[in-house]
């Protein structure tokens, strides 16, 4: 069972996008919209410089589980892709090595609304479950960042957890974060 982004035969095309790794080349395309207020707001980097966001952009644990999304041959938002272990017992822990993914989206605000990010994300479920052989797939947010965990819930996923002031934002202070989550067999029923 595949794990590594590389068995994926890559770009990856749905009806009107392109998934494909992000290179250092989509520094400049992605510094386009991630240094807007709207977008970094909700982001664990605000980055107001942009020798540091590419210094951020390029460690090699983000470059490889950033997958970036192309429209009409632009980028126009990028996914986080971080494929983790599951917790287990000592005498099975290897069976759960590698088995779950966060996932996470940024669209650019130009192209917000338009259903992008959930045919991205959609895709990136698929990918998760069917190419990847995953078993459990999660994501997070601010409770108050309602596009985000609105988009889980049109992609299928249950609200796990409700942390009552667990997150701590850069201007908001103390705010309640949502955990997300959809096994492989509620993805595969769901058709």
């Amino acid at each position: 069972m595949p794990q590594d982004l590389s068995a994926v035969p890559w770009p990856v095309r749905t009806a009107r996008l392109s998934l494909r790794p992000a290179t250092p080349d989509d520094i400049k395309a992605t510094w386009a919209y991630r240094r807007l207020a709207e977008v970094s707001e909700w982001l664990t980097h605000a980055d107001s410089d942009r020798a540091h966001y590419a210094e951020v952009f390029l460690d090699p644990d983000r470059l490889t589980s950033t997958l970036v999304i192309e429209h009409e041959g632009a980028v126009v938002g990028d996914l986080m892709l971080r494929i983790q272990d599951l917790w287990a017992q000592s005498e099975v822990v290897e069976w759960a090595r590698g088995l779950q993914a966060e996932l996470g989206w940024v669209v650019a605000p130009e192209h917000a609304g338009r259903g992008i990010a959930t045919e991205a994300a959609r895709e990136l479920l698929r990918i998760c479950f069917e190419d990847l052989g995953l078993y459990r797939v999660t994501a997070l947010c601010f409770a108050d960042n309602e596009a985000s965990w609105r988009l889980m819930e049109r992609l299928g996923m249950r609200r796990e957890a409700h942390n009552v002031r667990d997150s701590l934002h850069r201007v908001r202070g103390w705010l309640d974060g949502y955990g997300y989550a959809l096994l492989a067999d509620e993805w595969r029923a769901s058709g």
